[in-house]
């Protein structure tokens, strides 16, 4: 392609062509045509020509004709070339050819090459313009942003649909009319005030804004660019609104999880620590229990402080249920056991604003779910209940049995439905279809995490049941929580009766007790005395490992957390290097580390007899 303009010279007579070629030769690359119809052919297979000099009188087609029939699919300038002075040809070749000069034959040089000059120029700078405005209009009509341009005085002058559909309008009605006229006025003021900051700053200013009720907004990025004219003002502004809000839901989420991450993680370790004080507690007070026997009062005190620390256990074990990050445990669970053995819970949690009422089936069949988070599970919705109102009122939770068939959410079967319900503010509707995706939430920042319901959610999904959730504004809110039924008895309780009596030693044997927490492992050792074995304690891993050296033990009873070797890596040496001494892991978290699979484990705080029930399957194994 050449990088000169191109120019077509068509007249009937060739020496005129030639004239013309080498008029313009060395500034541009010249055309030449005799016959007006070939003219035209040329045309179609140049569109990049620039201007096109024509003879007015030529067999079969005047010029001014010519141009005419040129213009209709050609934008090359004209310029009309005769010999002449026929102003009708003039005045034709300026209405229908759109010729941007005329000249006479014949022609002055200087005069011809100016006049074609000022038409390339004209063309060039059409092109150009009409590239811009393709840009443009392409940039507004696909752009997924809210794009308009204002004139100094804030009428809108151009704007993509995008942008009308904010106004409620179509964009040939917003032209001309300032934004105000299609806003309110506390966002027309404040709209106002960001386009004369940018103007009078003269310069691109960006901003994040939201709009909408809390929990359904919208977030935006508004950029403004003042746009300078040719005397040097501003005499336009350029607003450029992108839709942030998948972004700002994103960022939200991320920072709600690394909350809930270092929350987790808090939990552990607090569960963790206090586990290890329960231990110790519970552990002296079952001790002392034989020696007051003969004291009713004191006995009386000590079956309150062990009391009270079971409770503490329980609310330990719920704090590492909400810590823990595997998967659920399915187990059989007689619900409405565990739902009466929250009311204390409820009481702690809830506050005095608000009561809680029970209606629980007697004959409710156990269902298979995770007992520690379906307890969290109810919490939660509680929870909610309460926040939703304000001024106190009722929470109501009812079990029932029910077979469901036909459910598109559910297999037939048998279900142990739960349900909460209160008599609070209720969920528009346009909140309830997100009220369980993670980190949404309503509430302000740092009264919720957005998490409650999407455990609930989960909880319902991982134990193959369904959760359903009917909310009216003004009215309260109904959970329901459909949970499969199953006919056998509790694995745990079966489990607990069969092992209710306490294992004694029934042989000699040493026991190396290995804890950091010397009150725990005073405790630990008591218990295995009391056993009739002869214990030994250690402090840490590498004093353990030293007296292994020097003498033998037949069980090793070590922490899981300990600083410098932690149980797992003192397991590993023990087995390594006394590889008959079975080892027993005691722990108050046991999400803290990985442990292996066939290393036994027993969870603190304990009951005597379940470490005598360790102790003696470890030894006769």
């Amino acid at each position: 392609m050449s990088l000169k303009g191109t120019i077509l010279a068509v007249d009937d007579e060739p020496d005129i062509l030639v004239a013309i070629e080498d008029l313009f030769e060395d500034e541009y690359r010249v055309l030449t045509c005799s016959k007006p119809a070939e003219a035209l052919d040329l045309l179609r297979a140049e569109p990049d020509l620039a201007v096109i000099v024509s003879d007015q009188r030529m067999p079969g087609m005047t010029g001014d004709a010519l141009l005419a029939d040129a213009r209709a699919f050609h934008d090359a300038q004209a310029i009309l070339l005769s010999g002449y002075a026929d102003m009708s040809a003039v005045i034709a070749a300026l209405n229908k050819g759109g010729i941007i000069g005329y000249v006479t034959k014949p022609w002055d040089p200087v005069l011809l090459r100016a006049t074609v000059r000022n038409a390339y120029e004209r063309h060039r700078l059409a092109r150009d313009l009409a590239t811009e405005r393709a840009l443009l209009r392409g940039l507004l009509n696909h752009s997924g942003d809210a794009i308009s341009f204002k004139d100094a005085e804030g009428r809108l002058v151009r704007l993509n649909a995008r942008k009308a559909s904010q106004l409620g309008q179509e964009p040939a009605a917003c032209i001309g009319y300032p934004e105000r006229d299609f806003r309110d006025e506390a966002s027309a003021d404040a709209i106002d005030r960001a386009d004369a900051a940018a103007i009078a700053n003269a310069a691109p200013s960006e901003v994040v804004v939201s709009e909408g009720p809390l929990g359904i907004e919208r977030w935006s990025n508004i950029t403004r660019v003042p746009i300078r004219g040719s005397s040097g003002a501003i005499e336009h502004l350029a607003t450029i609104e992108r839709d942030i809000t998948e972004q700002k839901v994103l960022e939200a989420r991320l920072r709600q999880s690394d909350k809930m991450q270092a929350l987790g993680t808090l939990a552990g370790g607090i569960a963790h620590d206090f586990n290890n004080l329960l231990t110790a507690i519970l552990g002296s007070l079952e001790l002392a229990g034989p020696k007051i026997a003969d004291q009713p009062r004191v006995k009386r005190l000590i079956d309150n402080a062990t009391g009270a620390a079971q409770r503490g256990s329980a609310l330990t074990k719920r704090l590492l249920s909400f810590s823990r990050s595997g998967d659920l445990r399915l187990r059989n669970v007689d619900v409405n056991t565990l739902i009466e053995g929250m009311s204390d819970l409820f009481g702690r949690s809830l506050g005095g604003l608000v009561s809680v009422r029970t209606s629980l089936e007697p004959s409710l069949p156990q269902a298979s779910v995770d007992p520690d988070q379906l307890e969290l599970a109810i919490l939660n919705l509680c929870i909610n209940a309460r926040d939703a109102m304000p001024d106190g009122g009722t929470i109501s939770i009812t079990t029932h049995a029910a077979s469901i068939q036909g459910d598109p959410d559910l297999p037939d079967g048998d279900y142990a439905i739960l349900t909460v319900a209160d008599e609070g503010t209720g969920i528009p509707p346009e909140l309830l279809e997100r009220v369980c995706e993670p980190f949404f939430t309503t509430k302000a920042v740092g009264q919720g995490t957005g998490l409650g319901l999407a455990m609930v959610f989960g909880l319902a999904q991982q134990a193959k049941g369904r959760l359903r959730i009917t909310s009216e504004v003004g009215t309260g809110t109904r959970v329901e929580l459909a949970l499969p039924q199953s006919a056998e008895a509790a694995a745990d309780d079966v489990a607990a009766v069969a092992d209710g009596a306490l294992a004694l030693a029934t042989g000699p044997a040493r026991i190396l007790v290995v804890d950091d927490d010397e009150d725990v492992r005073h405790v630990t050792a008591s218990f295995l005395n009391g056993f009739g074995y002869d214990e030994t304690e250690a402090s840490d891993g590498v004093s353990a490992l030293a007296m292994m050296e020097s003498a033998e033990f037949d069980l090793v009873v070590a922490d899981l957390a300990m600083p410098g070797m932690s149980g797992i890596e003192f397991a590993a040496e023990v087995r390594q290097r006394f590889s008959d001494v079975p080892v027993l892991i005691l722990t108050g978290h046991a999400e803290a580390m990985p442990i292996p699979d066939d290393l036994p484990v027993l969870a603190k705080p304990f009951e005597s007899a379940d470490l005598a029930r360790c102790v003696s399957t470890l030894l006769t194994a």
